[in-house]
């Protein structure tokens, strides 16, 4: 199988499992524990901090160890905006993902914060103009994915971060999409709080970090233990944090080397070329024609359903899928596509390749040919 669902998880990557197994089998021990296997797997936790920071590059005091995007997510927004009461009003892009919509809206329901969503063009893009207009002198709290997880989008982050710097509120991005293809360094040196997911880079699911200046107040989720500079308690995933870290850190040196640039563009002109002839469109495009991360690809097939798609590809070969795995299951329209101005039935239609840099040049040829027979054993030559 050709597996093209990388933005939803993505394999651990062999020099990740080799780092981290010792500390599964061996070096076990609680870093917390004063003995010499305590202060073994506590060595590795500091190994980890610095290793994620030096790759951000910030301060090791400014890495909080997490159990992935959503935690981080929930931890920023709640965190910062209840530990920094300059005002109970919060902006955020009509695209995020959920775990930022649902934290947002619980701030509006149980802590008595207003809420403005900034709304994106048709190409999924959020203009920083339009976003300025929403600041108050109230507004505690930005936050705008970095790239979005569905279309690939990726957001002009200093230009959001300087306006709303401007009047005093600090920024918060998830940059889980952005890690594996952007230089997450440049990204966060904008902003005052960051989100990673360690099983988009190749780490181990269920580990994460969120990257939060550390001369800022964080209301923790978590209370008990005091770990994590008391933002995040209880007992570190020692493998789980050496494993983010290593996977950021890799994803980085691969980022700089430039793979796999090109392979995004090679599906979207092989799909549209194959499908819209004869004056008849069965292929768009969603998401920036170039604003937009090379390994997240997403169409609409406008006479097909969107699960048919995918059933026909994945009986070809070929693993995809229609959107958020978060949302997977869901009857519900991706709010991501109604944001951009596609109506509901055609965004029943979509369907998201994405890939690592590591995949091959001869699979992206192959399933991008797989798509174009898909569709028209679906819709009709």
């Amino acid at each position: 199988m050709i597996y093209l669902d990388a933005a939803a998880t993505t394999p651990v990557r062999q020099e990740v499992l080799d780092v981290i197994i010792p500390l599964l089998t061996s070096d076990y021990g609680n870093p917390s524990s004063v003995h010499s296997m305590g202060q073994t797997a506590a060595r590795a936790l500091d190994y980890a901090r610095e290793t994620a920071a030096n790759t951000l590059g910030v301060r090791t005091g400014d890495i909080v160890f997490t159990s992935g995007g959503t935690e981080s997510n929930n931890l920023a927004i709640k965190g910062l905006a209840l530990a920094n009461p300059r005002g109970r009003h919060l902006v955020r892009s009509a695209i995020e993902h959920a775990s930022v919509i649902e934290s947002c809206a619980y701030l509006v329901k149980h802590h008595g914060f207003t809420l403005d969503v900034a709304p994106v063009d048709a190409e999924g893009i959020v203009d920083p103009a339009a976003l300025a207009a929403l600041l108050r002198e109230d507004t505690t709290l930005v936050s705008v994915m970095a790239v979005n997880n569905e279309v690939g989008t990726i957001q002009p982050i200093a230009d959001i971060a300087a306006a709303a710097h401007g009047v005093g509120a600090l920024v918060h991005t998830d940059a889980v999409q952005a890690a594996g293809w952007l230089d997450v360094a440049q990204i966060a040196a904008h902003v005052d709080a960051l989100s990673i997911s360690g099983h988009k880079l190749g780490g181990l699911k269920g580990a994460g970090l969120l990257m939060v200046r550390g001369k800022l107040a964080l209301e923790p989720l978590v209370h008990g233990g005091g770990q994590e500079r008391e933002r995040r308690s209880g007992t570190e995933n020692v493998a789980g944090a050496v494993s983010t870290a290593t996977a950021l850190q890799l994803a980085a040196e691969a980022n700089a080397a430039g793979a796999a640039s090109g392979y995004g563009n090679h599906i979207i002109q092989t799909v549209l070329k194959g499908l819209n002839t004869s004056g008849r469109t069965r292929a768009t495009i969603t998401g920036h024609a170039a604003e937009r991360v090379p390994g997240i690809v997403s169409f609409t097939f406008p006479e097909t359903g969107g699960e048919t798609v995918l059933l026909e590809l994945e009986r070809r070969g070929v693993v995809a899928s229609s959107g958020s795995a978060c949302a997977a299951g869901s009857t519900e329209a991706s709010h991501v596509l109604l944001a951009l101005g596609r109506d509901e039935q055609e965004a029943h239609t979509a369907v998201r390749l994405s890939f690592t840099r590591s995949v091959k040049e001869s699979e992206i040829a192959t399933a991008a040919r797989a798509v174009v027979a898909a569709v028209k054993a679906i819709a009709g030559p």
